[in-house]
């Protein structure tokens, strides 16, 4: 009962529960031990019937129906305990699933989080867990009761007229084999597509309410968001097709389950064709009694086969990241002599690409020379950038920091060498000070204070009820875009880190925050290795080299100035970018 095919689920589960599995054994004998009390008061019931249409000692129906009523009492308890035993398990597995999924997603490289997305994990890390809570809690219990049941209904509809229970059973069978052809092994597979489409749904409902503002302010309607709709027609044609493939093996079953009374009447005039016996009677009031609990029976199986396979599907969701690979720890590490960077020969490429996101590329960073990566979308800049602190590994080439390959420099080294400010900066519920607190959590709130201070956030602070103790996201707390990214750039100033990169961090800036930024850029590049990425090319022309990256190929480099004389792909990137600028609406 633990296994489907070949995927062992309860070991797995076993495994996560640790100490507590023996509770999970537990639940699952006093949940079995429950079905059977369950089944005591239908035997106690036909001796009230017997007694009733004999005409015995009716005083005796009391005694009858007490036992019966003690003894669902007590199925009722013991079902209860075993809900305790599966619940406290269940959720031990679950914090301990949780905590094995935190502690691998934290070893993985970040740019594993570029590829999925954080929703898609963070859908795994939540719902794939909740799922495997669920079934432990409380369909674990009731599938045990429903295999026991129908083993106990055996007993019982066999023990007074083998006849009647044998045309009982005869649906029922029916019915058992209708689930089993809807739970065969193409149904695991129907899961997971199912799970998939539900995950596509609902990462491109996310993507499509972050795009709401842009679709009222030019007009446009929910065909612009194709790949949602997309979405939304995929899995509307997905459950159309899946249930009409169901359709008649569900009629069949619903059918056969619930039509045990007719084969009942049906039994009834066989028996009975050379007369009504007074044992007859008490046999079919027992049977109209009894039977409907193998509706139930077969119901409960049907919808425990159902909770299994999403089960399986979960657990499986959680094995994907439990398997992806960490990247390789050194064992001896070496430390950097300076915080220049070079890069021989780089190639990546994305898993399931069809080309490279980055060929062949070969630069130099002198240590506190100031850079940019410039390039039109797609081109591999930021790729590139990732690469540097080993978001990725790189498929062929090295990057050396300080004459270091940065495979040769311990992770924890690695990220203190570094601060990355991205253009979709993100802050956590919690306060300003915390929120930057996040870069140095020994700082004290005066070394916060003065990065705030230096990533020009004073007039943020000013404007907040609690200034840097105000909680972001309580009672309507919200900061604009480009107020946000002057405190993640607070951040980097409190982190301090002699390696800096700027991923298009003034793309969501109105132009009086934009000007702040580049006065917090200013003030916290001094004396730090400098990498930006840029749209805007205005904001590059004083770096003291350029880079530009065509299609993951490093094309040119040099100076703003020796690049124009060049008249090449930067030449005509920046004239573009200049008439776009100088760009009027006509009177």
């Amino acid at each position: 009962m633990g296994k489907t095919g070949k995927y062992d689920h309860m070991k797995l589960i076993r495994e996560y529960a640790g100490g507590h599995k023996n509770l999970i054994l537990l639940g699952r004998f006093l949940a079995g031990i429950s079905a059977v009390l369950t089944l005591i008061p239908f035997y106690e019931l036909w001796k009230i019937i017997r007694i009733a249409v004999e005409g015995e000692d009716l005083h005796s129906i009391t005694g009858h129906a007490w036992i019966a009523v003690l003894v669902i009492v007590g199925a009722l308890l013991v079902y209860i305990l075993a809900l305790l035993c599966t619940h406290v398990a269940a959720f031990r597995v679950q914090a301990n699933m949780r905590s094995a999924l935190m502690r691998r997603i934290i070893k993985l490289p970040l740019g594993v989080f570029d590829e999925d997305g954080t929703g898609k994990i963070r859908r795994i890390v939540n719902d794939s867990t909740a799922a495997t809570e669920t079934y432990i809690a409380h369909n674990l219990a009731d599938k045990t009761v429903a295999a026991v049941t129908p083993v106990g209904l055996l007993v019982l509809i066999f023990a007074f007229n083998w006849k009647i229970g044998l045309f009982c059973l005869i649906p029922a069978l029916i019915g058992f084999v209708c689930m089993m052809s809807m739970m065969g092994k193409g149904m695991q597979q129907k899961m997971k597509e199912y799970q998939n489409a539900l995950e596509v749904m609902s990462s491109e409902a996310t993507e499509y309410v972050r795009g709401i503002p842009v679709v009222k302010t030019f007009g446009q309607t929910v065909h612009s968001f194709k790949r949602f709709k997309s979405a939304i027609d995929g899995y509307g044609k997905w459950t159309t097709d899946y249930t009409l493939v169901l359709r008649v093996p569900m009629t069949a079953f619903m059918t056969c389950i619930n039509a045990i009374f007719l084969f009942i009447v049906i039994a009834a005039f066989l028996i009975t064709d050379d007369g009504v016996a007074t044992g007859d009677i008490l046999n079919i009031m027992y049977y109209i009694i009894v039977t409907p609990l193998v509706t139930v029976a077969l119901t409960k199986l049907a919808y425990s086969g159902e909770a299994e396979m999403t089960l399986i599907d979960a657990l499986k969701r959680v094995d994907a990241i439990m398997e992806m690979s960490p990247l390789e720890e050194t064992s001896n590490g070496m430390t950097p002599k300076d915080h220049g960077l070079e890069l021989r020969n780089v190639t990546y490429r994305y898993a399931g690409a069809s080309r490279d996101a980055v060929q062949d590329v070969s630069l130099t960073i002198k240590p506190g020379e100031h850079v940019a990566l410039v390039g039109p979308s797609g081109s591999g800049k930021t790729t590139l950038a990732e690469l540097m602190v080993r978001f990725f590994d790189v498929s062929s080439g090295e990057i050396l920091i300080g004459g270091v390959n940065i495979k040769d420099i311990p992770s924890d080294q690695l990220m203190k060498l570094v601060s990355f400010v991205f253009q979709d900066s993100r802050l956590i519920k919690t306060s300003i000070l915390e929120n930057v607190r996040m870069a140095r959590p020994d700082a004290s709130e005066e070394e916060v204070l003065a990065a705030l201070e230096k990533a020009q956030c004073k007039d943020i602070l000013e404007k907040l009820p609690n200034g840097v103790h105000t909680v972001l996201g309580e009672k309507g707390t919200y900061l604009s875009g480009g107020e946000q990214q002057r405190i993640a750039i607070a951040r980097a100033v409190l982190k301090n880190a002699p390696i800096l990169i700027l991923d298009e961090a003034t793309a969501f800036a109105d132009p009086d925050n934009e000007t702040k930024v580049q006065e917090a850029f200013a003030e916290m590049s001094r004396d730090k290795t400098v990498i930006m990425i840029a749209h805007r090319l205005s904001t590059v022309t004083g770096t003291d080299r350029i880079y530009v990256m065509d299609e993951g190929r490093l094309v040119e480099s040099g100076s703003h100035e020796a690049l124009l004389e060049k008249a090449g792909m930067y030449q005509h990137m920046f004239a573009e970018y200049s008439r776009s600028i100088e760009w009027k609406v006509g009177v």
